[in-house]
């Protein structure tokens, strides 16, 4: 078991998907670049390692969802003066809309949950060519079951939480799948129904740019998932 305390901010500024990038830039922009968890890059280099600090649209609104030691380095935003940023071509003063501080245990189950995974980019510019390289459906699940549980390891290995357990994970249907531009390059993103016997908070960003708010997870709700978040 492990415990991860995380902290949902969601402000009352609407925003479009197309906008969290540059909801991520005013945030950085404000807080400085000397306060490095906020967007993972060191002198102008890219830093590889999952983030703690998480930007995303929840409810149709700016919002933050921050893990771990991130919970604490927010305050670097929120001890400012006031919460104004420059988003796109407009002053916005960010405020409160609802705001969720919880300890969650993290664990793997015998049993297995059900989630919904959204915007998830799975495939680097090598699996791409591996994915439209397969003929089969089945095959191309496969590849992205590998894919899902190497995301799950690398955001249990950036916070600190050693799983020793086996980890299953299977991807039950492919809802969505459609070709959008990041930093104007194409790629490949996928809804997905997926079970796995590892507990996941809701709103945690799995796969290539989390931080941007791709690859959002929550769990389904039903008769057999009952855990409270």
């Amino acid at each position: 078991m492990f415990k991860l305390r995380t902290l949902l901010v969601i402000f009352d500024s609407p925003i479009s998907r197309s906008m969290v990038s540059s909801f991520r830039g005013a945030v950085i922009a404000r807080v400085g670049l000397e306060n490095k968890m906020f967007h993972n890059h060191d002198e102008d280099k890219l830093v590889y390692k999952y983030p703690l600090i998480q930007y995303k649209v929840i409810n149709k609104k700016a919002s933050l969802y921050c893990i771990g030691n991130g919970v604490d380095e927010i305050h670097n935003f929120f001890g400012l003066g006031n919460w104004d940023i420059q988003l796109q071509d407009q002053k916005v003063k960010l405020k409160i809309d609802r705001l969720d501080l919880n300890t969650i245990t993290l664990n793997v189950w015998e049993k297995s949950f059900q989630y919904t995974l959204y915007d998830w980019l799975a495939l680097n510019a090598e699996n791409y060519k591996k994915y439209q390289a397969i003929a089969g459906l089945a095959e191309k699940i496969q590849l992205l079951e590998r894919l899902l549980t190497g995301n799950i390891l690398s955001f249990a290995k950036g916070i600190g939480w050693h799983i020793e357990k086996p980890i299953k994970v299977q991807i039950e249907k492919i809802s969505g799948e459609k070709m959008i531009k990041y930093k104007g390059v194409p790629l490949m993103a996928f809804d997905v129904a997926f079970s796995s016997n590892v507990f996941l908070p809701n709103y945690l960003g799995l796969g290539k740019s989390a931080s941007h708010g791709f690859g959002v997870v929550r769990m389904k709700r039903d008769k057999e998932n009952k855990t409270e978040m």
